[in-house]
């Protein structure tokens, strides 16, 4: 990278335009920027920093860039930077304008703030051209920071080498180096991975923990299906030994449960034999309870059996004159039939007789038919008269029909008649409305694009006149801020001339015998310059800086605070114009009003077009029935006379056919009533005669079965006949007192039933008892063998998950002591890392390492090979090894601290650490050339031949096509280096000298 040309105009504290040709600076090699305290040295790397990176270093950068502003500058010139410069084998040229206040155009009151700009502009040497590349701000950073490779805080390192950083980071510890290197190399990636690496030690620990807690929970639940006599480890989770102890604790307890369950089976064997015993004494008892019993109740049931006997022996005749009355019962049964039926044949002959004539009262059976079959034959012929009259029926209703529709028609053609006179009135009403509702439609279409813009100026009317109370109160504020800061910075400026012209007392006030002064660099102090009475100290100038400073940043605030009043207010005033708000507000009301007459008026759109089209619908539909109505009036006057000329025909004929009768059909009524009157009455008399027949008969045949049968009449065979369920009762009583007698007989004849009875009672109760007992020992057995078992399958069961569970967690063990080994290595807190070094650190260490080579090579050239920086890793008191830098004296062959360099030489040391510092950064920053470097104070202590050594490395820079700035105070530079740059300041603000070679 080299510097071609720096612009700049109302740049800190340049109050015009000023130039710096940076290639005729360079050409020399060395050149030197010098000017008195507060004249603008730094503002001139200032602003080469802020042209590439868009900011100034450290805390000269405020939040919006306002305060580079030059407070000398004209109020109507912008702040600007325009730096020409050769990078990566491209000429570029990078233009910043930083936000700035001015005041409103046309002569408004106030001020407004614009916005930051930038741009950015490439030379095409082939065209001889400027060309554009970007104007913005993300795009043109991004840019400058890939070509140069340097963040901002490398750059300011390494190209603008600063007052005292490098002196301090000599002397600072190994923490403050680490920091400062950190920044420089980028190493976040390796503290990332310390990191990373301690989380995912943390989270491998958390799951390892995780494991444990569930290893240790099977361990309870092992316990308590052991019954506490299981003995748990003493360990926590997490500690190492904790799965083996719970593995050998639960085969411990397994073992335990085994042996508990062996003994629980014996016992039950013997209980279970000895129930045995028990239930087969119990058995034999109740065997020998049943027989003497069963045979007690057999002598009781022989004694029953004799006191019934004769009521048997009645039974048993009983039954047998039943059977000789089943012969006859077949008579019997045949003579109820025979008399039933001819009650039934009689009864019906006098119902069918009643309901005749009284001439039919004595007649036959043959004289009731003959009569029947002369009704029948004088109601076939009324069946063509019959249908006749239903035909007469039929024309009536016709003719009743037809009348109804005329009536109907008439009415419908006076209502079509009425209703169509008024049709065009309606029809064009209906239309009015719908014409109506669409210019209403248009009508608030237009004004709803009217309300959004009359409610945006209300907005913005209010808006304005609350903003414009707010910008009066936010001037005066400003105002007020404004005279207060003018006058902190007139005293701030008056303390600090006066501190100026006292500075020589103030300085000589620090000098010691033997030491160098900070001005000349000599030891000798023959007239020190004394303070005078109200001599200003460095005390009361920062306190006169920090009200100022207070004063200005309240100023800036103020100022900020009533641009933004403003441009709100501009805005509204843009939006809302000049008119009043109350005329505003009513303009907006009235068009509301009128907007929303024109929805509710438009709202009745669609119901005048539904109501248009059905009454449209009405009209059709009336005229096609007024159509239709004239046609069915013509077609039923033909229809009435057919009708009239059939219906007198069919009453005359119909006059004829039914007599004395009110019509055909009551006539043939009558007819039909009559004959089957007539035909049931012959039936009747017919069925009663042969009834009587049966019945004779049937008396015959019972008497002759009842004397076969032994009885003296029929009488008393019927009396002797028993009935089914009685039959079955009494055979019933007879089968069960044979059955009874011959089991009774059957159990006294049994041996063993008698043998039994013959012995003692047998003792039932004692016998279940002992059973009883057996049983229970049986069971409490049975339950001790099934609790082992059950113990013995839970801690099996228990024993696998628990042994499956450390399967699973090896893994995670070993990955946890895996990644707790680095993480502790990384980290600097392992035992395997002697030194107590982090990786950052480590890799801090390498790079510190080529800085101190790489600034050793000018170290020894400007010590006269006395010095040599070499990087140490050893640890400081108790803390951590890596960032430690000492200096190696040829002199004395001893290495030491480099704190214990003289001011000289710190300065010369602090220069070649900066240097190597920057060849390093270069070749990190992938190898970009660093043409033009800047170093800023510390010569004054240095002596002749020390300096000469200094500029002789400097001026050696040359060979690698390089040009260095100094920045010094040094009287004795200015003869030594040609090229210079002046900074020459007054109260009107600093300007640019310079000369060349």
């Amino acid at each position: 990278m080299r510097l071609h040309r720096l612009d700049l105009t109302a740049f800190g504290p340049f109050g015009g335009s000023q130039s710096v040709d940076f290639d005729e600076l360079s050409a020399a090699g060395l050149f030197l920027l010098h000017g008195p305290t507060g004249a603008g040295k730094t503002s001139v790397l200032d602003a080469v920093c802020y042209a590439l990176y868009g900011s100034v270093p450290g805390a000269r950068q405020s939040a919006q860039g306002l305060t580079l502003r030059s407070d000398h500058a004209a109020p109507g010139t912008r702040t600007e930077v325009t730096l020409e410069l050769t990078v990566a084998g491209r000429r570029l040229e990078v233009t910043r304008q930083p936000p700035w206040e001015r005041l409103k155009k046309r002569g408004r009151p106030g001020t407004t703030v614009e916005k930051a700009q930038s741009g950015l502009r490439e030379y095409d040497a082939a065209a001889g051209v400027w060309k554009d590349l970007s104007r913005s701000h993300q795009e043109i950073g991004e840019e400058i920071t890939q070509l140069l490779g340097m963040s901002r805080e490398q750059f300011c390192q390494v190209v603008l080498l600063p007052q005292g950083d490098f002196a301090r980071f000599l002397r600072a510890d190994a923490e403050a180096r680490g920091r400062l290197l950190g920044r420089l190399f980028d190493t976040q990636r390796f503290a990332e991975v310390e990191k990373r690496l301690a989380e995912r030690r943390r989270a491998a620990e958390a799951r390892v923990r995780e494991g444990d807690t569930a290893l240790l929970a099977d361990a309870h639940r092992m316990q308590q299906a052991a019954g506490d006599a299981m003995e748990l480890p003493e360990l926590t989770p997490g500690e190492p030994g904790l799965a083996e102890a719970v593995l050998t604790a639960a085969a411990v307890a397994r073992s335990g449960a085994r042996e508990q369950l062996t003994i629980a089976e014996c016992g039950r064997l013997a209980a279970e034999s000895a129930q045995a015993a028990a239930e087969r004494a119990l058995a034999d008892v109740r065997e020998l309870d049943r027989l003497q019993r069963r045979f007690a109740e057999a002598r009781e049931r022989a004694r029953l059996l004799q006191e019934r006997a004769g009521a048997h022996r009645e039974a048993q005749a009983r039954m047998e004159r039943a059977r000789k009355a089943e012969a006859v019962a077949p008579a019997l049964e045949l003579r109820e039939a025979a008399a039933a039926e001819h009650r039934a044949a009689t009864a019906a002959e006098a119902s069918a007789r009643a309901l005749l004539p009284e001439g039919f009262a004595d007649a036959g059976a043959g004289g009731l038919a003959g009569a029947a079959r002369r009704a029948a034959e004088e109601l076939g012929g009324l069946e063509s008269a019959r249908r006749g009259e239903l035909r007469l029926a039929g024309l009536l209703a016709e003719r009743t029909d037809l009348d109804r529709q005329e009536r109907a028609d008439e009415d419908v053609l006076a209502e079509t008649e009425s209703w169509l006179a008024g049709w065009d009135a309606t029809r064009a009403a209906l239309r009015e409305r719908v014409e109506s509702a669409q210019e209403a439609t248009t009508r608030a279409e237009q004004l709803a694009v009217q309300r959004e813009p009359a409610q945006r100026r209300l907005t913005a009317a209010r808006l304005r006149d609350r903003l414009d109370r707010d910008s009066d109160d936010a001037q005066r504020q400003a105002l007020t801020a404004g005279e207060r800061a003018l006058a902190a910075r007139t005293h701030w400026l008056d303390l600090k001339e006066q501190r100026l012209n006292g500075i020589a007392a103030e300085l000589a006030a620090t000098l010691r015998d033997g030491e160098p002064c900070a001005v000349c660099g000599g030891t000798e102090h023959p007239a020190p310059a004394r303070k005078v009475a109200g001599h200003v100290d460095r005390e009361a100038e920062e306190r006169a800086l920090a009200a100022y400073q207070r004063a200005e940043q309240h100023r800036a605030d103020a100022e900020r605070d009533l641009g933004h009043v403003r441009e709100n207010l501009a805005a509204a005033r843009a939006e809302a114009g000049d008119a009043a708000t109350d005329r505003l507000a009513a303009e907006a009301e009235e068009l509301e009003s009128a907007y929303g007459l024109a929805r509710r008026e438009a709202s009745a759109l669609h119901p005048a077009r539904e109501e248009l089209r059905r009454a449209e619908q009405e009209h059709e539909r009336r005229t096609a029935a007024q159509r239709e109505a004239a046609v069915r009036a013509a077609s039923r006057v033909g229809h009435r006379e057919r009708l009239e000329r059939e219906r007198a025909a069919l009453e005359e004929e119909l006059a004829a056919a039914r007599g004395s009768a009110r019509s055909v059909s009551a006539r043939a009524e009558q007819l039909e009533r009559q004959a089957a009157r007539l035909t049931d009455a012959a039936d009747a008399a017919r069925a009663a005669e042969e009834s009587a027949a049966r019945l004779k008969a049937a008396d015959g045949r019972l008497d002759e079965a009842a004397f076969r049968a032994g009885f003296d009449t029929p009488r008393a065979a019927a009396d002797a006949l028993l009935d089914d369920a009685a039959h079955r009762e009494l055979q019933h009583r007879l089968d069960a007192w044979q059955s009874e007698e011959a089991a009774v007989r059957a159990v006294l004849a049994e041996p063993d039933t008698v043998a039994a009875a013959q012995e003692l009672a047998a003792d039932l109760t004692a016998a279940e008892q002992d059973a009883g007992r057996a049983a229970e020992r049986l069971r409490r057995a049975a339950s001790a063998q099934d609790e082992a078992a059950r113990r013995c399958a839970e801690l099996d069961r228990l024993s696998a998950r628990a042994a499956d569970a450390v399967r699973r967690l090896a893994p995670l063990r070993e990955e946890y002591d895996r990644v707790a080994r680095m993480a502790g290595l990384t980290a600097g807190t392992s035992a395997d890392n002697e030194r107590k070094m982090r990786l950052e650190a480590y890799v801090l260490a390498a790079r510190l390492e080529q800085v101190a080579a790489a600034a050793t090579v000018r170290l020894q050239r400007m010590s006269s090979g006395r010095y040599t920086l070499v990087h140490s890793d050893d640890r400081a008191g108790r803390g951590r090894s890596g960032l430690g830098l000492h200096v190696v004296d040829a002199w004395t062959g001893r290495e030491r601290d480099t704190a214990t360099l003289s001011g000289g030489e710190t300065f010369f040391a602090s220069l070649a650490l900066a240097l190597g510092l920057a060849d390093v950064v270069t070749d990190e920053a992938g190898g970009v050339r660093l043409d033009t470097l800047f170093i800023d104070e510390g010569f004054g202590s240095l002596d002749d031949q020390t300096l000469d050594e200094v500029l002789d490395v400097l001026d050696s820079l040359r060979e690698r096509d390089r040009s260095v700035g100094i920045v010094s105070h040094v009287a004795d530079l200015r003869r030594r280096i040609h090229a210079q740059l002046e900074i020459v300041k007054s109260r009107s603000g600093s300007v640019v000298r310079q000369r060349g070679q």
